[in-house]
């Protein structure tokens, strides 16, 4: 008999927990709010990298205006 843990390698390890997380009944709201404060963990750990990109390529408020210009795109 299997166990009712999750052990498909083929899921990341994020997956495996999201998983198990949403084995419990939530209510509407706190789902919404998992829903959110996910959202907001990926879109913070997107603007770092953008941001750290942005300082080690030495880019300006110059550079992003050329490449909204550029008609080549």
């Amino acid at each position: 008999m299997q166990s009712a843990s999750v052990q498909d390698s083929s899921l990341s390890n994020l997956q495996l927990e999201l998983l198990k997380l949403y084995s419990f009944n939530l209510k509407t709201e706190e789902l919404l709010e998992v829903k959110r404060i996910l959202g907001q963990h990926f879109a913070d750990r997107l603007t770092a990298a953008a941001s750290s990109a942005y300082r080690e390529q030495g880019w300006s408020q110059e550079t992003l205006d050329s490449w909204l210009n550029d008609t080549q795109q």
